[in-house]
């Protein structure tokens, strides 16, 4: 039997719970990404006063443009991700479009000893998943080709649509009461007595009580203007489009290097690298233009779905993506000023979402995470680290290297 969900309330007792715990706070959100909005969200449901500035529209950048995955089984957070999504439509009021469980297709060997380990992982943490032989996995998946050498069925997890759900948290977000500015770059924190009391941003002042900076890859900049340093690189994750396929009984299928879903409408949406290391500037990137990476995109998916590879590319997108130098999430509240948050989800923000505005909330009001040890997400855990780190593994943008 999965562990999963054991010992732990339903989420509307977890509601009921927190309902006006945060009474009269006043808290201001920089950043209007998935992370952002649902610590709003959650922070709006224990009765906080909650703004949100972003520096454009929200979810414009990766929350929006994403494979939809929700199965992070390696993070503390992952209990709660898989507790809370089967329950978030209800709870917003606005549909994610969330479907349960997916299916990882190996088309080489090498990938399939790996699924295998991975699968071994789970399964001896509790967390079902089903090997499946390559015969099992075309019945599953109909795209699917006689390259396919097996897989895995996870069954727990999921996906969920990125806009819809961006959209979803926002409009929750709201009907509570919150508020949301776009096209609001934040300029500056006001500090007194060791705390940020007021938030500047497109010329207007926000006061607070406590801040929450959950910018992506501006967090770096913003932290800085506080005197706290956050080691961060930014890169683009690109993704494709294509025409609708037949739809398949599970649309949550990786493999091939490859991340992403089947919409409903029968789009194949995926992505899966490499990263295009970026610079860094307050206003987010200059531009967005598509890059060569599409055709590599559109070759894998075309292997890992051979009954599609007659469909066109309709589309592409890329969002911009902050990574720690470990790769994993940093969310910590500060001890100067002592008031302020953050929440920089190295690339994994979007399944961790409804888990990750839960535990944001819990450190902003009680100052501690009440349903997972978070410590080793902290910021201290990069004390020391070396200035040139992001030299050392080679994360440089592309012209740097040719001025090098």
């Amino acid at each position: 039997m999965s562990t999963l969900n054991a010992g732990r309330e339903n989420p509307q007792e977890t509601m009921a719970a927190i309902a006006g715990t945060a009474s009269a706070m006043k808290v201001v959100i920089v950043g209007g990404g998935v992370t952002g909005l649902s610590a709003g969200w959650w922070l709006a449901r224990s009765g906080a006063q909650v703004t949100v500035l972003d520096k454009g529209i929200v979810g414009w950048e990766a929350s929006g443009r994403n494979g939809g995955g929700a199965s992070h089984y390696q993070s503390p957070l992952f209990l709660e991700e898989q507790r809370m999504w089967p329950h978030m439509d209800a709870l917003l009021g606005y549909p994610t479009e969330h479907q349960k469980e997916r299916i990882v297709m190996a088309v080489t060997e090498k990938q399939l000893r790996q699924y295998h380990y991975i699968a071994k992982m789970n399964n001896e943490m509790g967390y079902r998943v089903d090997l499946l032989e390559a015969d099992q996995v075309r019945a599953m998946v109909p795209l699917a080709g006689d390259n396919c050498v097996g897989g895995m069925h996870y069954r727990f997890g999921g996906h969920a649509n990125p806009q819809r759900s961006v959209q979803a948290y926002a409009w929750a977000l709201q009907d509570l009461g919150g508020r949301i500015y776009q096209h609001s770059p934040v300029t500056d924190f006001e500090t007194q007595g060791g705390k940020v009391v007021a938030v500047r941003a497109g010329g207007v002042r926000h006061e607070c009580d406590a801040v929450v900076v959950a910018a992506g890859p501006q967090i770096a900049g913003l932290m800085a203007k506080l005197g706290v340093e956050v080691p961060l690189a930014a890169a683009r994750a690109e993704m494709i489009v294509t025409e609708p396929a037949p739809m398949m009984p599970i649309g949550g299928v990786d493999g091939n290097g490859l991340y992403g879903r089947q919409t409903l409408r029968g789009n194949l949406a995926y992505g899966g690298g490499p990263h295009e290391w970026l610079e860094t500037f307050e206003a987010g990137p200059p531009a967005r233009p598509s890059s060569p990476l599409t055709r590599n995109l559109a070759r894998r998916v075309a292997e890992l779905f051979p009954k599609a590879a007659h469909l066109n590319v309709i589309r592409s997108w890329a969002g911009i993506v902050e990574n720690s130098p470990d790769g994993r999430p940093i969310i910590d509240r500060m001890g100067d000023p002592e008031n302020v948050t953050i929440a920089t989800m190295s690339g994994v923000g979007f399944g961790l979402s409804p888990a990750s505005g839960h535990a944001i909330r819990d450190l902003v009001v009680d100052g501690q995470c009440s349903f997972t040890d978070i410590a080793k997400l902290s910021l201290s855990r990069f004390a020391g680290i070396a200035p040139d780190w992001r030299e050392q593994r080679g994360w440089q943008p592309l012209n740097a290297e040719r001025a090098a």
